[in-house]
């Protein structure tokens, strides 16, 4: 390794090790994102309409609200322009993620190799897998552009299983809500629930990774009730909200047999959030984020003033890696400030909830 990847000062940056000094951190973060050799081109033009200097400015983690939010600008910015310049002259390619387009065209991020890696290695070590050999994976979630479900070929190459997977469109149901058309969303429904029964009943899934909506859908159906029942192991939830009256409902009445894990995830941060350990069948989940690389706080969404612990507010997430920089990204959802766990840095989450109007725009949650 030569030139500006061999120097040791980035090495704080490397996205497999958990960083433990979060000031110096971001400090050497807004050194490699706003450095001429190693900044992307992005955020080095983006810089020169700022009116602070990012790399003497921004000190504290609170200092980054100084940022504009810029994720609306990620509908149409040239995924190459997001690359750091300090993965060299021909980087690896990054993987490309999107959002669902839920208030308009979708907004792109990028996770560079080293980044996916890690992620993947974290996701393996969680609740989820948590040691165990769940089988074989049945993707009943968004795929393609979207993170939930395009990440599984790594983990099925890691644990030499297979994954099965279906169509799902979210961004159609969501312009058929839109429209009005009920009935053709209650159709197309029942046509995802055609395509998960034919796997389950035909292959061994031990594993399924699905949306709580399909997963409300799969429990009025009686053969998937019994197939979920009888083959799957552990069912991994996320993408869109669930209530605690809802999960304890799907868990008990319907799902006994499974166990039921969840992530609060969004694709502008990057990297879910999980659940913490030890939630009660009654209580909302709480989400704990990846610190300091992942960050959340709640604010007022009229005042940006941070709420008290217990109170709602809507979530700012900040993502600081070496492979991206979204910082002060004021988030669709609201949900209830909750104190992290002892060591974590910034809010936790509880009871995560689309907001009802984002950017002007109502939100349409549909299937994802």
């Amino acid at each position: 390794m030569t030139g500006v990847m061999a120097d040791k000062r980035w090495a704080v940056l490397d996205p497999a090790v958990r960083p433990t000094d979060p000031e110096e951190y971001l400090r050497t973060a807004l050194e490699w994102h706003f450095g001429a050799e190693t900044g992307s081109r992005f955020w080095l033009e983006r810089a020169k309409s700022l009116d602070f200097d990012p790399v003497h400015d921004v000190r504290t983690y609170d200092d980054l609200r100084l940022f504009p939010n810029i994720v609306d600008e990620l509908r149409g910015i040239p995924v190459e322009d997001l690359v750091p310049q300090g993965y060299g002259p021909n980087p690896p390619a990054p993987k490309v993620f999107e959002t669902g387009g839920t208030t308009g065209a979708p907004k792109r991020v990028i996770l560079m190799p080293d980044w996916f890696e890690s992620s993947i290695n974290r996701m393996l070590a969680g609740p989820v897998f948590a040691g165990r050999e769940p089988g074989n994976i049945l993707i009943a979630a968004p795929t393609g552009p979207h993170k939930i479900g395009g990440q599984y070929d790594d983990v099925v190459k890691r644990q030499n299983t297979i994954k099965f997977t279906i169509d799902v469109d979210p961004r159609w149901v969501k312009k058929l809500i839109s429209r009005g058309e009920h009935d053709q969303v209650k159709a197309y429904v029942e046509h995802v629930l055609d395509q998960i029964e034919h796997v389950l009943s035909s292959q061994h899934v031990g594993l399924l990774v699905i949306t709580p909506p399909l997963l409300r859908a799969c429990s009025g159906r009686p053969r998937l009730v019994e197939l979920i029942n009888a083959k799957v192991a552990v069912v991994f939830w996320g993408g869109a909200h669930m209530t605690a009256d809802e999960r304890f409902e799907l868990s008990h009445l319907h799902f006994p047999n499974v166990r039921m894990v969840s992530r609060y995830n969004s694709a502008m941060i990057l990297e879910g959030a999980s659940e913490r350990a030890g939630t009660g069948d009654g209580d909302h989940i709480v989400y704990d984020p990846y610190t300091p690389v992942v960050t959340f706080h709640v604010v007022d969404p009229e005042t940006r003033e941070t709420v008290e612990y217990g109170r709602r507010g809507q979530v700012v997430m900040n993502h600081i890696s070496k492979g991206m920089f979204l910082p002060n990204n004021l988030e669709r959802d609201s949900a209830v400030r909750v104190p992290g766990p002892e060591g974590q840095f910034g809010d936790s989450v509880a009871d995560p909830r689309p907001v009802e109007k984002f950017g002007g725009e109502r939100v349409i949650e549909g299937i994802y």
